[in-house]
């Protein structure tokens, strides 16, 4: 095992984003354990204790002693709730009820400001227990031009805002382009907290951040939105298609009593790994220009 001591500054934290990138989120030993020998060493201790109860329990259909149990044929031998419930933590599993919570949550905040404190204190969803930050909206609320990306990534949750690293430097490339900068508009994501291993937020996680992000929407009222990314555009149009047949067409979207004409295109992660695609993405970024003159909010 190469220790710490031996690598230098670079290496170590290129190591440590290595770890990050792979989801893993805490360091729980000062020293590395070697797990797989401390688990042979409790099975041999369990072995004595296991070979006494089998001596102490009376045989199959033999009378047991007072006060003792008697043994059914093929009777599974389980442990108390208590040893159950002390045998390791129990995940816990989003439902309605924590679905019902994020929506109250939700409409009963009147400001931005008041929804990201909201949401900051909601623990009703898994994501946020293995997440570093929590990502909400940020820049112009009053801009009327709002972007939404999918969900944090590696980076996101380290710098605690969205489209961070060499996608972020990517997406302000884009929106030069187009003559936007990031504190010209209102940028945020459709899930707050980063999932382990950037994996796909369940149906139910979805379900339990839908109302923060709608609750953004009809908060900031913007006059167009941006969707970037296959599971945002997804998300908002309520089809299966991938984003390449989703991208570059304006469709309504609602949220509250808001509905916003909405394009969606390629994310910039999507872009990093398959540079072909700019171009379908150029068009979409001129298409939402257009737009955004069209509604005077952008100069000519």
């Amino acid at each position: 095992m190469i220790s710490a001591n031996d690598l230098s500054p670079a290496e170590l934290a290129a190591l440590l984003h290595f770890h990050a990138d792979a989801g893993v989120e805490w360091l729980l030993e000062e020293e590395a354990i070697d797990r797989f020998a401390e688990f042979e060493a409790m099975k041999a201790a369990r072995r004595p204790a296991a070979a006494q109860g089998q001596q102490q329990r009376p045989a199959v259909g033999e009378r047991p002693a007072p006060g003792q149990a008697p043994v059914r044929p093929n009777a599974a031998v389980r442990p108390a709730p208590a040893e159950r419930a002390a045998s390791g933590p129990q995940p816990a599993i989003p439902d309605g009820e924590a679905v019902q919570q994020a929506r109250f949550v939700a409409e009963t905040a009147r400001s931005l400001v008041e929804l990201k404190t909201a949401i900051e204190a909601f623990n009703g969803c898994n994501l946020k227990h293995s997440a570093r930050s929590t990502i909400f909206a940020s820049g112009d609320a009053e801009s009327g031009i709002m972007v939404i990306g999918s969900a944090p990534s590696a980076e996101d949750d380290r710098e605690g805002m969205p489209f961070s690293g060499k996608s972020g430097q990517l997406f302000d490339k884009m929106l030069g382009a187009i003559g936007l900068t990031r504190s010209a508009i209102l940028l945020t994501q459709v899930i707050p907290w980063r999932p382990p291993g950037n994996r796909a937020p369940s149906a139910a996680e979805m379900d339990i951040c839908r109302p923060f992000i709608e609750r953004q929407i009809a908060l900031a009222e913007p006059k167009a939105i941006l969707l970037l990314g296959n599971f945002s555009a997804r998300f908002f149009f309520g089809e299966n298609d991938t984003i390449h047949g989703l991208r570059g067409r304006w469709k309504e979207i609602a949220a509250g009593d808001c509905v916003i004409p909405a394009i969606a295109s390629l994310h910039p992660q999507d872009l990093l790994t398959a540079p072909v695609n700019k171009r379908l993405a150029w068009n979409d970024l001129l298409a939402f220009q257009a737009k955004l003159k069209s509604l005077s909010l952008l100069r000519n």
